[in-house]
């Protein structure tokens, strides 16, 4: 896959990117959103093997800015027209710019348009409001919140918001 908006680009995550994820992964301060504030230790070489077992039916996406790495998206199809979704900006510097929209612009669009995707899920903390008004401002219709369904490293029990999306609801941001 390969997507690309004025200077932002997405592409297929290889094994030459794992030491950048491994940076990210392993650094608490990007991964706390998702409950992992100690980070997850996963090595350079586990990770590039996990990429080298990506296919279309599973994809790690890195987001790039001027051919500078700032974060990462993924998707996994759930069923044959239903595909959850997941995006990181994790250059802190390009936080709170609008990328986020942009990119889950791209990705949404590709995934109706081209792999026939019909639904598109994700999930996000009850605590991360900034996700959860690009979400809706996407057109992300809430479907349901879990409560205490997860611990996270610290042994605090975490809450999800559910969310879903169609063709007729979605809102791009690509102008």
């Amino acid at each position: 896959m390969l997507l690309q908006y004025h200077d932002l680009n997405v592409r297929n995550a290889t094994p030459e990117d794992a030491p950048q994820l491994s940076l990210w992964w392993n650094d608490g301060r990007v991964m706390a959103h998702a409950g992992f504030p100690l980070g997850i230790n996963e090595t350079v070489e586990s990770i590039a093997d996990n990429l080298r077992l990506d296919n279309e039916q599973h994809r790690r996406l890195m987001v790039l800015l001027s051919e500078r790495p700032i974060g990462e998206m993924c998707y996994r199809m759930v069923d044959d027209k239903t595909a959850e979704i997941g995006i990181k900006i994790c250059d802190f510097s390009q936080q709170n710019k609008g990328y986020g929209k942009i990119l889950l612009s791209l990705l949404i669009r590709a995934l109706f348009d081209d792999m026939g995707c019909v639904r598109i899920v994700l999930d996000t903390n009850l605590t991360d409001l900034r996700a959860q008004h690009v979400y809706e401002r996407l057109g992300f219709e809430r479907q349901g919140m879990r409560k205490d369904c997860w611990l996270d490293q610290l042994g605090n029990l975490q809450s999800a918001v559910d969310y879903s999306l169609t063709r007729e609801r979605f809102v791009s941001f690509i102008v």
